[in-house]
């Protein structure tokens, strides 16, 4: 299958190269995403964060790889399915009879809402790509015949139709908004300011290890940031008010950029670890402690999970 995904996309990635950006438009964006990451915390909106499981993640950077798209396109896309997702299950909830058959019968709201989207999710997931991929318009679209062979050949039988509904309904559960921001910008833009400020930390060669540890944090988030709550809250099984109270962590994008930058330095420069850690902090205003500690339940975890391979 591999070989004859292949030939759907061949390109290049044209987009700006890292450590290109003029330190001040450099610092004005990340002063922006500072300001767009807090307005987001402060509104949090219910179910923030549910819809991150493992396998749905998976999904999204198999078709980013597969298709030959811009690493941030996953990244994008699995914003947008999250924004969709809360917002259709908020939808759909304030539709629901509470009195309603559909619910006396199912264990759950969620069993009702998964009953009727079942069947297009998979649509749905990847429509998200698509739509995150028309974001960067320096690269070529994956046109609908592409998009239809492509999902013939994971054995979804759909038509142009089909696919160009599914895109739209997205596009209206995000309520047109495709400009969020996602966690590989966030990385990037504080990489690239930690090293106007520290021009002897060679970041270049942190540059692809962050995209790694992104990914990994990323596709196991679940246990990382739940060892992080136990953490915290010193609490082997911490309450339904403090697993509330935790989602502004998980959903914190600044906190999640330097961490993975903090992770990425041990690796690499460990004898620059502490002069980093201190840097991110006073780049972000994110306390030392804090990215120390997050930092280092990821690296157990990464350990953890290399002795498990071997």
């Amino acid at each position: 299958m591999s070989k004859n995904l292949a030939s759907f996309r061949q390109r290049g990635v044209a987009r700006l190269r890292f450590g290109e950006t003029p330190f001040d438009v450099l610092n004005d964006f990340l002063n922006n995403l500072n300001n767009i990451n807090k307005d987001y915390l402060d509104g949090l909106p219910k179910w923030s964060g549910t819809f991150k499981q493992k396998r749905l993640l998976e999904y999204i950077f198999f078709i980013t790889e597969e298709l030959k798209l811009d690493p941030s396109v996953g990244y994008h896309a699995i914003e947008l399915l999250q924004r969709f997702m809360v917002k259709h299950v908020a939808d759909t909830l304030a539709k629901l009879p509470i009195q309603s058959v559909a619910i006396k019968e199912a264990k759950s709201y969620g069993d009702v809402i998964f009953d009727n989207l079942k069947d297009k999710f998979p649509l749905i997931l990847f429509s998200c790509v698509q739509l995150a991929n028309k974001l960067f318009l320096h690269c070529d679209m994956i046109d609908t015949s592409t998009a239809v062979e492509f999902l013939h050949s994971l054995g979804l039988s759909v038509s142009k139709q089909t696919l160009l509904e599914s895109e739209l309904m997205v596009f209206k559960g995000v309520e047109y908004r495709l400009d969020v921001r996602n966690s590989l910008t966030y990385v990037e833009v504080i990489l690239e300011v930690l090293g106007h400020n520290e021009p002897t930390m060679p970041v270049e060669h942190l540059h692809q290890l962050c995209h790694n540890v992104l990914q990994f944090v990323t596709l196991n988030q679940t246990t990382i940031y739940e060892c992080l709550l136990r953490s915290v809250s010193k609490c082997v099984s911490p309450s339904r008010e403090q697993r509330e109270t935790f989602v502004t962590v998980t959903e914190d994008r600044m906190l999640l950029g330097v961490c993975v930058i903090a992770v990425a330095t041990y690796i690499l420069f460990f004898k620059k670890w502490k002069q980093v850690v201190g840097e991110l902090s006073h780049i972000t205003g994110i306390t030392r402690r804090n990215i120390a500690n997050f930092a280092q339940v990821i690296i157990v975890h990464i350990v953890s999970g290399r002795s498990s391979a071997v």
